[in-house]
């Protein structure tokens, strides 16, 4: 999932290439992970450090619109709604760098 990769590359997971095959894996929780094994969309484990990490390195209206987002998305239990949240800002945040 690109949404994934996207996140991964927010949070600067460690990257590692397996020979000889050149798979591309992510280092999370001392734990290697394929492209296809991240999780963000599917354990809060996964993505409750990236919404930390939102959370505490910003100040502005992109992040106080964030903030209330996902306070109503984790408030309903909704890792769904939380995840679209989280890649809409890092989106966001890309295109204004």
């Amino acid at each position: 999932m690109k949404d994934n990769k996207l996140i991964a590359d927010f949070m600067d997971l460690p990257i590692d290439i397996s020979q000889p095959s050149g798979i591309l894996n992510y280092g999370f929780d001392d734990v290697w992970f394929e492209e296809c094994e991240l999780s963000f969309e599917a354990s809060w484990d996964w993505l409750m450090p990236v919404i930390h990490k939102i959370l505490h390195n910003n100040d502005d209206e992109a992040f106080y619109k964030f903030s209330m987002g996902v306070s109503k998305a984790m408030f309903n239990n909704n890792i769904r709604d939380a995840h679209s949240i989280v890649v809409e800002f890092i989106k966001q945040h890309n295109d204004e760098r």
